[in-house]
């Protein structure tokens, strides 16, 4: 059987291997070569509990014929094994029919343990774990939690399950979201992202639900929102735990009812649109500080995902890096590899900054270095400069911390009489307000480069220069 292989499960103690061999021992006649067929005759005779199979075989793949083995026997579940373990093979498992999919290599007990989980639930209906399959690959790795992670995109993807998204920055959160959204019944409909810590405050509701002529100032004309753009679609909101909690609100009641009405509007307006949220808060402290609703959590958590940070799969690294050389091709960049010894350099560094960075990393050395083989001293130089980059910026957090502990220290009784129940908010601005006014400094006064260095939208740093009452004169001087 060219070492494939096809296993049925005969009853609930028992799983045999099933050759052509063995089959021409038993009195059929079969070719060697003649797998796929050899396969639809034990299922067309009704042989087996469980089917047990390898995805490529000498004459097809088992993707070819899973579809009929579901719709022949429906209670016959169907475990895929391949060495190709990646989103799309767990996604194609799921889309064909398969009960489940893993990845080579393999425990045996795990095996075993999901055989005798399969078997027990064969009288019941079938449970389509995983998803289709498309060409471009949208998340990479083949770690054991990506596995898990691939798991849980494809059986969400075959739901319209509220999904909330939970990672560090720069882990994938959008890819993940474009994923449950590119592999379900809804792809042939828009994606719509919104990052609810890119937007003013007083627009996000504006941004979500649309708003009539003249609902605020600057209002000129009628605009449509986010909600109405995903229709039938999906809807990814990103930093959910920095909207604000009037929109909480309204929100809230859209998940609840159904519908919506625009800013300034009256006129309720259906939505079909799923919602898949994310964050890289802790949720329950936003909660516990009362900045988030906890009847809105419960509501966007139904289903949480969690995103490995990549210092937790740096197996993945070398595929990671591969990819986005790739990446740097396509931009116009030189083809560039790492000397072997190089890799080691990077799997020792734990990219706080996690995927993100590391393809920031690639980019910059496949532009800076001339040479197409970019040594492992390379590697450790640029490296150091991103662990010193680190450094400074614990030192920065350290200093914040020394002067909010000293302000508190000298100034606590006045702090809380002035401004009870707004000290983060004090603090906040305390700090905001320096950072804001060294940016502008160090810029010369100039407002758009000091947006971009701060990652910014030019407008939102004009509303916190007002709002912070900033002095742009004393900014202007080093212009």
């Amino acid at each position: 059987m060219n070492k494939k292989t096809i296993l049925l499960a005969e009853d609930d103690e028992s799983v045999r291997l099933v050759t052509t061999k063995s089959l021409q021992d038993e009195g059929y006649k079969v070719e060697s070569a003649e797998t796929l067929k050899t396969l639809w005759m034990l299922i067309e005779e009704g042989k087996g509990n469980i089917l047990i199979s390898d995805v490529m075989m000498p004459d097809g793949e088992l993707f070819d014929i899973l579809p009929q083995i579901t719709e022949l026997r429906p209670e016959l579940p169907v475990i895929v094994i391949s060495a190709k373990n990646n989103l799309e093979t767990a996604i194609s498992a799921a889309q064909k029919g398969a009960y489940e999919y893993l990845p080579k290599p393999f425990d045996l007990e795990e095996l075993n343990q999901l055989i005798r989980k399969a078997l027990l639930r064969r009288d019941s209906n079938k449970d389509s774990n995983l998803i289709g399959v498309r060409n471009n690959q949208l998340i990479i790795g083949r770690s054991s939690v990506m596995q898990d992670l691939y798991k849980s995109v494809a059986r969400l993807s075959q739901n319209d399950l509220t999904v909330m998204i939970y990672g560090e920055s720069g882990t994938g959160k959008e890819l993940v979201a474009k994923a449950l959204h590119e592999y379900s019944s809804r792809s042939s409909y828009p994606f719509i992202a919104l990052n609810m810590a890119a937007i003013p405050k007083e627009l996000i509701e504006s941004e979500l639900f649309g708003h009539e002529k003249g609902a605020f100032t600057g209002a000129y004309q009628k605009s449509e929102g986010k909600f109405k753009h995903a229709e039938k679609g999906t809807l990814f909101l990103d930093e959910i735990g920095d909207m604000p909690i009037d929109a909480q609100t309204r929100l809230l009641r859209v998940l609840q009812e159904g519908e919506f009405s625009s800013v300034g509007g009256n006129e309720k307006i259906k939505t079909d649109t799923r919602i898949i949220a994310a964050t890289n808060k802790d949720l329950n402290r936003l909660i516990n500080q009362g900045s988030f609703r906890e009847d809105l959590y419960y509501r966007l958590n139904v289903v949480p995902i969690n995103i490995p940070p990549l210092r937790e799969r740096k197996e993945d690294i070398p595929e990671l890096i591969n990819h986005f050389f790739i990446e740097a091709l396509r931009s116009g960049l030189s083809e560039k590899k790492i000397h072997p010894d190089g890799y080691g350099v990077l799997k020792n560094y734990d990219w706080p900054g996690n995927v993100r960075e590391l393809k920031n990393f690639i980019l910059m050395i496949s532009a800076l270095y001339p040479e197409d083989m970019i040594d492992s001293e390379s590697i450790r130089k640029e490296i150091n400069k991103l662990n010193n980059n680190a450094l400074e910026i614990k030192k920065s957090n350290l200093y914040f911390s020394d002067i909010i502990n000293n302000y508190f220290s000298d100034n606590i009784n006045k702090l809380l009489e002035e401004n009870d129940g707004e000290v983060h908010n004090y603090i906040v601005s305390i700090i905001e307000r320096a950072l804001i006014s060294q940016t502008l400094n160090t810029n010369g006064g100039n407002q758009l480069k000091a947006a971009e260095s701060l990652g910014l939208n030019r407008n939102t740093l004009r509303k916190k220069i007002i709002d912070l009452n900033i002095d742009l004169q004393s900014n202007k001087k080093n212009k």
